[in-house]
Order: structure tokens, then sequence, then C-alpha cells
């Protein structure tokens, strides 16, 4: 049941591995809505904990946090978040679980938007993009890709309620992302 505070909001989390082209699909929607990255939290945790951002740390902090903590406890500070965000659409990047989502479904009708591409075009995508936190190596890419399918990112990619597949231009993966977010901005005013 949507609490009183989120009633009036969308919600809409975007899923997939690393280099699939969630930030991609974002960029071309920001002007709907505001960005509110799951990675951001892990990354804070980072700098507070005065460790460098790699991508081992990353894994590492998140793994500590959902240890410590559970494994919606990204999720439940995202929440948050939204209560405080003046902003009426909101776009979730990162999801890693089905128990992320089901956190943000207790508040919210939440669709899931997943980004898919083939996996040669992903691995040179990723070791093109020079990101601080991106790995260099293949094996590192799979290390970490494998990290975050034991989250649970495969479900998530799985049960997502739109796929989108990037294996074209940065335009196309934009175009299609706006197309379909406006779809459920339009389906949602209905909801209210």
């Amino acid at each position: 049941m949507t609490q009183p505070i989120m009633k009036n909001k969308i919600v809409i989390g975007f899923v997939g591995l690393a280099g699939a082209g969630k930030s991609s699909a974002l960029e071309g929607i920001k002007s709907i809505g505001t960005i509110i990255t799951m990675g951001d939290v892990i990354r804070k945790e980072v700098e507070l904990r005065n460790l460098p951002r790699t991508s081992e740390n990353l894994g590492m902090i998140a793994k500590d946090l959902r240890k410590e903590y559970g494994n919606d406890v990204i999720a439940k500070k995202c929440v948050e978040l939204i209560k405080e965000h003046p902003s009426d659409t909101i776009f979730i990047d990162g999801l890693r679980s089905m128990n992320e989502v089901n956190i943000f479904r207790e508040f919210l009708k939440f669709p899931i938007i997943s980004i898919i591409i083939d996996e040669e075009i992903r691995i040179k995508r990723l070791l093109e993009r020079g990101r601080e936190d991106d790995s260099i190596k293949i094996d590192d890419i799979k290390e970490r890709d494998e990290r975050e399918i034991r989250f649970g990112l495969r479900e998530v990619i799985e049960n997502s309620d739109y796929k989108i597949t990037n294996n074209s231009t940065i335009t196309d993966l934009q175009e299609k992302t706006r197309e379909i977010v406006e779809k459920i901005i339009k389906g949602s005013s209905n909801l209210f």
C-alpha cells in the first residue's frame, strides 16, 4: 500500500549489468525527472572509510553493508531519499536484487526497465569506458558480474517490466528509454 507522502511520486527502476548502458539511458531522460543512483550510497560509504574507489572496495563495502544491515539496506536508504526529494518523477539506477525491488514496492508502484546488451559489446564498452571504478581486465569484469549476480541481479533483469536491447547507438537507446518512460508516466496519471 502506497504511503501518503509517496502516493504522487512516479519512481522507475533501472537494472542491467555493468556496461549495459544504464547511465546512457538515464542521460536521455534526466530532463524528465531526478536520478538516484544506488551505487552512490556505496561510494559514499567507501569515502567515509577513506578507501580508494576501486571496483574491489566497492564490492567489499556492498557486501559488508548487506551483511551488517540486510540485503535491502541500500534500497531502504534510497526510499528515505525519495521521501525527502521534491521531484515527483524519480529514476533509481542500479538495482541488484528482488529484495531491493520489494522494498520499493512496499511504498510505490515500481516498474523496472532492464537494459540488455550482447556480452561482447558490453565488455568492449567497459574496457573503453575508463570510469574510476571500472575493471580494466576481462577477468575482473567477470568477477564483478558474478558478485552482482550473486546479489540477485539476474533475477531482477528477468523479472523486469520492460526490456531494452542496447546493441545499437546511444541515440537509439535514449529514444527507446524515453518512449517507455513517457508511456509509464502517462499510465501512472490514471492511478491516483
